[in-house]
């Protein structure tokens, strides 16, 4: 990322840390993007997905899973139930939580959204071969193994 006074210094240019921030930035911004034409963030799409392959949950079970705060999962779990793409009931073996389930306009949502983030990717990672960006996607899995944390779920980091 050049600047109108020229391009940062060669340690910089050259650290895997600060090239691997760069490029998710940019990762951040065409995946929003894509997002925003879906009418939805990130949030909702890694809500949707997680409900969608693991099947209904309750909503601190799903924040867990996908990393949401109590409050942005209720706000998100409030806002895609407004849009009838899932259901919250409480559960019957303890009626003080929520079970969440996706529902069949839910799952036409998550293939539009999909449709959209493969289409991110795409933009995102052009300049590289197929091979090559899967080599990149090994990598950076071997990374985040390494260091502890799971590799992510979805097609975007959260």
């Amino acid at each position: 990322m050049n600047t109108p006074e020229g391009p940062p210094p060669k340690r910089l240019r050259t650290l895997p840390s600060r090239l691997t921030n760069q490029a998710a930035l940019t990762a951040n911004r065409i995946v929003d993007q894509a997002l925003a034409q879906g009418g939805v963030r990130r949030y909702h799409y890694a809500l949707l997905a997680a409900l969608e392959e693991y099947g209904p949950a309750s909503q601190a079970a799903l924040g867990r899973r996908i990393g949401i705060d109590r409050s942005d999962m209720v706000a998100t779990v409030n806002d895609l139930a407004e849009r009838q793409l899932l259901d919250r009931a409480p559960d019957p073996e303890d009626r003080r939580r929520n079970i969440v389930t996706i529902t069949e306009a839910g799952r036409k949502q998550l293939t539009h959204l999909d449709r959209l983030l493969a289409a991110a990717q795409d933009e995102f990672l052009a300049p590289l071969p197929e091979a090559d960006r899967r080599n990149l996607i090994d990598l950076l899995i071997r990374v985040i193994e390494h260091h502890g944390d799971k590799p992510p779920n979805v097609s975007f980091d959260e």
